[in-house]
């Protein structure tokens, strides 16, 4: 009988995975698995856990938010790449821009359908400085707000959590001096925001799909920088359209590449995946073509994928 290991995090958005662990796990047991059943004891519990023993099991899925999910990748990736399993993902967080990049639903049984029945499918992944992150690395404006936020808060009000720790900063915003270096360019520039991803959305309001032809198996990661505004309303005006995938491009540009280099005098404070990611002066960040294998609906595939299943 194929083994199938579950990690759950019990703490992500407000909890709800409790109430339908008996549910999930029958969901595994009736596709013929043998399931072990492990809640996160501590950060990086689900990484080391995987690390340690992601060769035993068949299949791996892991629920909570995006942090829950950037350790499960990081724990296969520690496996050479034709020993990495297939991993689920049954979102319990508060965004959940990867899951919806994947077209995974919110509702939990049916997410664990899709980890137990569906299809394997091949996404790049990104390398910053040695270590793995999966859809976003970003620094400046309101790029630690998820990480600072706390807990109780996202669980009381969900989304809006970010939403008023961002208001908060409003009059204490920060920029960088930073040379950028791409695959056939080079900028010099005060940056407000800079986004490096592979996904069709970033932190539940900024659309990228329509904007930057996103496909997450060719090799290539799309950056967006924000340059320094005047005032703050020229940036709302900027990140209105880019909530509509809409912009006029004034204000920011977008870059697609394999790599990107960053050269700063000063330490730059970057997030990734919702997570803290240090605070190096000088980063490479580098896409893993084809790296991960995620389980996802093959009859819900969205455009986004059917572009990248045919490279």
């Amino acid at each position: 009988m194929p083994k199938l290991l579950f990690i759950f995090n019990p703490h992500s958005g407000k909890g709800q995975i409790k109430n339908y662990l008996l549910d999930i796990t029958d969901i595994f047991t009736k596709a013929g698995y043998d399931v072990t059943v492990r809640p996160t004891q501590a950060q990086l519990d689900a990484y080391n856990y995987i690390r340690l023993h992601g060769d035993e099991f068949d299949r791996i899925v892991v629920s909570g938010g995006d942090g829950t999910l950037n350790e499960g990748v990081k724990g296969l990736m520690t496996f050479e790449k034709d020993k990495r399993k297939a991993l689920g993902y049954i979102p319990a967080g508060t965004t959940n821009d990867f899951a919806s990049t994947l077209n995974i639903p919110k509702n939990m049984p049916k997410a664990a359908e899709i980890a137990a029945y569906g299809t394997p499918f091949r996404c790049d992944i990104g390398d910053f400085n040695g270590t793995t992150f999966n859809y976003v690395a970003a620094f400046g404006a309101f790029t630690d707000v998820s990480y600072d936020t706390p807990q109780e808060i996202k669980n009381a009000i969900g989304h809006m959590a970010y939403v008023w720790e961002g208001i908060k900063r409003l009059s204490s915003l920060p920029s960088y001096h930073v040379k950028i270096k791409y695959d056939g360019g080079e900028i010099n520039e005060e940056v407000f925001l800079c986004i490096i991803m592979n996904a069709t959305s970033v932190g539940g309001i900024i659309s990228t799909e329509k904007l930057m032809n996103v496909n997450l198996c060719d090799g290539l990661f799309e950056m967006i920088v924000f340059k320094q505004p005047t005032n703050l309303l020229e940036f709302q005006s900027v990140l209105i359209g880019l909530m509509k995938g809409e912009a006029s491009g004034e204000g920011y540009f977008t870059v697609k590449s394999s790599r990107f280099e960053f050269i700063s005098e000063e330490n730059i404070k970057w997030t990734l995946d919702g997570e803290y990611g240090g605070e190096p002066s000088h980063s490479v960040i580098q896409v893993l073509p084809s790296a991960m294998t995620f389980i996802v609906d093959d009859n819900k595939i969205p455009q986004v994928l059917n572009k990248a299943s045919e490279n």
